[in-house]
């Protein structure tokens, strides 16, 4: 059995796997040593776990579309002087296998086994189709 977690989340503003790595090369989105970052208000408990390897799943369009590899969890004070979590993250970005996930709130923890698969290095260049088809192909199984 695997040792580690992995974590889902909402890409919110996202319209593609391009407009979140657009996003991510920007200063904002980026810890002190140009690492892209993802900010969140709760403290993940299972740390330990998410830190033995894991990766947060991105849902894009309701669609889990691309994966990162979890670095560290940074703790960041806002101006508001509330402790938050900065997710820490791994430049590259894998494209999976297209997963339908209905809207949540947050991020959600990911079993390893329960994870899309990444995609073969041979089709990670393919044309991204329209959202309704990769939706309607992904609902019944076939992506």
């Amino acid at each position: 059995m695997d040792n580690f977690v992995n974590l889902v989340k909402l890409s919110v503003g996202s319209e593609s796997v391009e407009t979140l790595a657009d996003w991510q090369a920007t200063r904002a989105a980026q810890s002190d040593d140009g690492l892209p970052r993802h900010v969140t208000r709760m403290w993940p408990k299972r740390e330990a776990e998410i830190l033995r390897g894991g990766s947060i799943y991105w849902v894009i369009k309701g669609v889990i579309q691309c994966r990162q590899r979890i670095l560290r969890l940074d703790e960041v004070i806002g101006a508001d002087g509330i402790r938050r979590c900065a997710i820490v993250l791994d430049p590259e970005l894998h494209r999976t296998v297209s997963a339908l996930k209905r809207p949540f709130q947050g991020w959600r923890y990911l079993k390893p086994e329960d994870s899309p698969s990444d995609l073969p290095k041979s089709r990670e260049t393919d044309d991204t189709l329209p959202d309704d088809l990769n939706r309607a192909l992904a609902e019944i199984g076939v992506l």
